[in-house]
């Protein structure tokens, strides 16, 4: 990612995590669910205690976009816990969906091509280092 793109990443999350982390948590897991009943089951949190943590995962996360290699580690260990979850590397794309969905409603005018194109390519290098890290635990097993 470009410092240009990291900087609108985080500009517009910004924007996104000052609204009520019930609200967009409840976006983005009504449409995942939406576009993909059976994830439904993997959950057993509340949607509203859940959506508080993914979007403190993903601040925690986007505050460290411009040191990546710093949070690949970390960013792995979290792909660990999921596989116990079930999640499997197609879960991936759906999730993106969804948060490309939710950022796109919660962003509002905000949401230009330049900034899409952003969250695409910060989506995606999360998600293929997961992706991998996942790969690397179901292969040892």
């Amino acid at each position: 990612m470009t410092n240009h793109q990291i900087t609108l990443v985080k500009n517009t999350w910004g924007m996104v995590a000052s609204i009520d982390p019930v609200t967009v948590g409840g976006l983005f897991y009504n449409r995942l669910f939406e576009i993909a009943p059976p994830i439904r089951a993997m959950f057993r949190t509340p949607v509203a205690e859940q959506s508080k943590k993914l979007l403190t995962m993903i601040g925690y996360v986007i505050n460290k976009l411009d040191k990546l290699e710093d949070i690949i580690e970390e960013v792995a260990k979290l792909a660990k816990g999921h596989v116990q979850y079930g999640v499997k590397a197609e879960h991936y794309s759906i999730v993106g969906e969804a948060l490309l969905w939710t950022l796109e409603k919660g962003l509002a005018e905000h949401w230009t091509e330049e900034v899409k194109e952003a969250w695409v390519l910060c989506y995606t290098t999360l998600a293929n280092a997961m992706i991998a890290a996942a790969e690397d635990v179901q292969a040892a097993a």
